[in-house]
C-alpha cells in the first residue's frame, strides 16, 4: 500500500513556494476578492438589494477568487510537463501515486488557509465600507463562510491536481475544470434536472459556505444537505479526480 513519503511533500513544498506563479495566483486572488468586497461594501449604501457582508464575501470566491486557485492548482502539475521537470520528479520519486499524493498535501493546507483569511478579510472589508447599509452578519454565518471557503479551495486545488494529472494541459485542465464548475450545472439545470445541480462541486461548493436553511446566492434555492455535507460532495469530486488522475499517471509515465 502507498503511503505518504515525507520526503516527497518536502520536495514539493519546495517546488511551490520557489516559483513566481505561486506567488502571483495567491495575491491574485486575493485582490480580486477583495477587490469585489469592496465595490459590493460600498454599493451596498446605494442598492436595493441587501447583502450581508458574509453573501458579499461568497461571491467574489466564487465569481472570482476560485479561479486564481484554479490557475495555481493547475500550473503545479501542467507546468512539470510543459518544462521537463517532471522527468526528474519522477526519477526523485519513482512510486507515480506518492508524488500525486504529495502535490494535493501542500495544495490542501495553503489553501484551505488562504480561504479562511480570504474570507474573513473580505468580510470585514465589506462590512466597514457598508457602513450600516444591507444585511447583518451573524457570527454562525461568518464562521460558515470562512470554513466553507476554505475547505472548498483546498478541496478545489485537489480536483485540479487531478484532472491535471490525467491531461498534462493548461489549457485543457482549465478548460475542463471551468466547465465542470460553472456551465455544465447550468445546463443539467435547464434540462429539467434541477435537483442534480447541488451534487455538482461548484454549487456543492457555495452550499458549504451557506448557513443550513438559507438560500445559495448563486442559485438562490436551499440546499437540500447541510454545509458540511456539500464539503463532503467535493470531497468525493477530487478524489475520484486524484484517483483517475494517479491512474492514468501510473500508466502512461511507468
Amino acid at each position: 500500500m502507498t503511503v505518504l513519503h515525507a520526503r516527497a511533500v518536502a520536495s514539493e513544498w519546495t517546488k511551490f513556494w520557489s516559483v513566481r506563479a505561486t506567488w502571483w495566483s495567491l495575491l491574485t486572488g486575493a485582490a480580486l476578492i477583495l477587490g469585489y468586497s469592496a465595490l459590493s461594501g460600498v454599493a451596498q449604501r446605494y442598492d436595493n438589494d441587501p447583502q450581508s457582508a458574509s453573501t458579499i464575501a461568497l461571491g467574489g470566491g466564487f465569481y472570482l477568487a476560485q479561479f486564481a486557485v484554479i490557475a495555481l492548482a493547475t500550473s503545479f502539475v501542467t507546468s512539470e510537463y510543459a518544462g521537463g521537470g517532471i522527468r526528474s520528479t519522477l526519477l526523485w520519486t519513482p512510486v507515480r501515486a506518492r508524488v500525486a499524493l504529495a502535490k494535493a498535501a501542500v495544495l490542501v493546507p495553503v489553501l484551505f488557509l488562504s480561504g479562511v483569511v480570504l474570507s474573513c478579510a473580505a468580510m470585514g472589508l465589506a462590512e466597514v465600507l457598508k457602513d450600516g447599509h444591507g444585511l447583518p452578519t451573524s457570527f454562525s454565518a461568518a464562521l460558515t463562510t470562512s470554513v466553507g471557503m476554505g475547505g472548498y479551495f483546498a478541496l478545489l486545488g485537489v480536483l485540479c491536481t487531478g484532472i491535471g494529472w490525467a491531461l498534462r494541459s493548461a489549457a485543457g485542465t482549465l478548460v475542463s475544470v471551468i466547465v465542470l464548475l460553472v456551465p455544465l450545472p447550468l445546463i443539467v439545470g435547464s434540462l429539467g434536472l434541477a435537483e442534480l445541480v447541488p451534487y455538482f462541486p461548484g454549487m456543492a461548493g457555495v452550499n458549504a459556505m451557506v448557513e443550513s436553511g438559507q438560500p445559495n446566492p448563486v442559485t438562490q434555492s436551499v440546499a437540500p444537505y447541510a454545509p458540511w455535507v456539500g464539503l463532503l460532495i467535493c470531497a468525493a469530486w477530487a478524489a475520484v479526480a486524484l484517483a483517475v488522475g494517479t491512474g492514468v499517471l501510473r500508466r502512461r509515465d511507468a
